[in-house]
């Protein structure tokens, strides 16, 4: 592992250096290519100066242990500074694992309400508050792309945007069915219901990751439908693209602007498609998706929601916690820190 941290030192002092480089300033796209290394190295690199500087105190500390005027402080440093080296060690482990490509991406989430009729849709619209209080918590940003609403409240379905850097390493663990167990405003005899919603996260894709040809794409203009104002029924401004080798379909009409609905579906499509091709490829090459969490797959139960328990329990990882009300308000931040750490866990055992 240090061998490998010497190279990486090595490599963000030449970085800083080719960053000076005048001839490398003037381009434009490589001064962007070697700053974004330089950001992805900068934690390891702080992370093991730290180690680095504990080691050395606590070498200091060990020599002066048997000094007769020093040596109980020296003993009590010398023992401050392991635990620090310790910490610092896991710490750069799990630095050094692989990372997701996508993780500092925005992403496209799509909710939609399941078994349960209008209290999952109910549910649904409970879930994309949830999420929108989250991001905000964040400072992340949220754009609605497309949505349904339910007859009763809610969505039978939302798809939505979160932008900011680190949106899919905090939420893309979401993925799956959410169940919720709790009285419906329209159960008369006060009985608890079971209802679904399903979520899917997508990362944000560019024409670097997945270029759409437009060519295997049926385009229909249709006049919008459904709530949005007066303008909304009087132009034919909707946009429903059909990806034609896989079938996915997309609408949009929340623009009135017949171009940005178009712009927003093309965005939508391309995510899903890529989606579809990462699972065909990891299935192809025979990953072991059980072990793995946020699969993509809407029809693994993650999570239940426990109204009458203020319970949330998340099944993939057995944790639980007796706060769903603050969990409900976009505190979130206890179950995606526990996602995380087991990620990491199963990772640091290769799994």
């Amino acid at each position: 592992m240090f061998e490998r941290l010497e190279s990486i030192k090595e490599r963000y002092e030449l970085i800083n250096k080719e960053l000076t480089n005048p001839e490398i300033i003037s381009d434009i796209a490589k001064t962007t290519e070697l700053s974004k290394e330089q950001s992805d190295l900068s934690e390891i690199i702080d992370c093991y100066n730290n180690y680095l500087k504990a080691k050395q105190n606590y070498e200091e500390a060990k020599q002066l242990a048997n000094d007769p005027e020093l040596g109980e402080f020296a003993k009590e440093e010398e023992e401050k500074q392991l635990g620090l080296l310790n910490k610092l060690e896991k710490d750069l482990e799990i630095l050094l694992l692989p990372k997701d490509p996508n993780d500092n991406k925005n992403i496209i989430v799509e909710i939609r309400g399941a078994a349960g009729g209008d209290e999952a849709n109910i549910f649904a619209g409970d879930l994309y508050n949830m999420y929108v209080k989250y991001a905000e918590s964040q400072g992340f940003s949220v754009e609605e792309l497309e949505s349904t609403p339910g007859t009763s409240g809610g969505f039978s379905e939302i798809s939505f945007m979160v932008k900011g850097k680190g949106a899919y390493s905090k939420l893309k663990y979401e993925s799956g069915a959410h169940r919720v167990q709790r009285v419906p405003a329209t159960e008369s005899q006060g009985r608890v219901h079971t209802s679904t919603a399903t979520v899917l996260v997508m990362p944000e894709v560019d024409d670097v990751d997945f270029k759409l040809d437009m060519n295997e794409v049926r385009v229909d203009i249709t006049r919008s439908s459904g709530c949005g104002g007066q303008g909304v029924n009087t132009t034919d401004s909707a946009v429903r693209l059909t990806h034609i080798p896989t079938g996915i379909i997309v609408y949009s009409q929340t623009e009135r602007s017949q171009i940005r609905n178009k712009e927003k579906a093309i965005k939508i499509l391309q995510s899903r498609i890529y989606d579809l091709k990462m699972r065909e490829k990891e299935e192809e090459l025979g990953a072991e998706r059980k072990n793995k969490i946020g699969t993509g797959d809407r029809s693994e139960k993650i999570r239940t929601y426990n109204y009458p328990q203020n319970r949330v329990t998340d099944h993939r990882i057995g944790f639980t916690t007796n706060s769903l009300d603050r969990v409900m308000n976009g505190k979130m931040d206890d179950i995606i820190e526990a996602l995380i750490t087991e990620d990491q866990k199963r990772k640091l055992a290769g799994e």
